[in-house]
């Protein structure tokens, strides 16, 4: 399977109009789709992208790109990893490691984590943390 990480970043963008990067991030979604790039993230992903999406646009709004989401989902477009008692540790391990990075939230920390499993290196994000932890993430777009 060839798959693309999306962070909170990437989804909160592509669900809102407004965002600078909206546009191009439908384009990179159908030239991912027409090279049948699975997007993949996280339930913690999700857990931070509906809570935000929520607080950002109207409800009716939230509801229909949550449904797309799940839709996505239940088509095969987009992947659903879910962080384990492992994965949850492996996380941990990366903050032990990483503790000159405070800054470095613990969701972020579980993605990579994913990441790293999967042997995935490119993140749809603008959070530069991808790049500064030096684990060989590139950021798009």
């Amino acid at each position: 399977m060839r798959a693309v990480f999306v962070d909170t970043w990437g989804w909160l963008t592509l669900a809102d109009p407004r965002e600078p990067a909206h546009e191009m991030l439908l384009k990179l979604r159908a030239h991912h789709a027409a090279e049948h790039i699975v997007w993949l993230t996280t339930d913690y992903i999700l857990d931070e992208t509906l809570t935000r999406i929520f607080q950002r646009v109207h409800s009716a709004e939230a509801r229909r790109f949550a449904d797309g989401l799940f839709a996505a989902h239940k088509a095969g477009a987009l992947a659903i990893e879910f962080i384990t008692p492992e994965r949850f540790a492996a996380a941990y391990r990366l903050r032990v490691k990483l503790e000159d990075k405070p800054r470095v939230s613990f969701t972020d920390l579980t993605s990579f984590a994913v990441m790293r499993e999967l042997h995935l290196t490119q993140a749809i994000t603008g959070d530069g943390h991808y790049e500064q932890v030096n684990l060989g993430f590139q950021m798009l777009p």
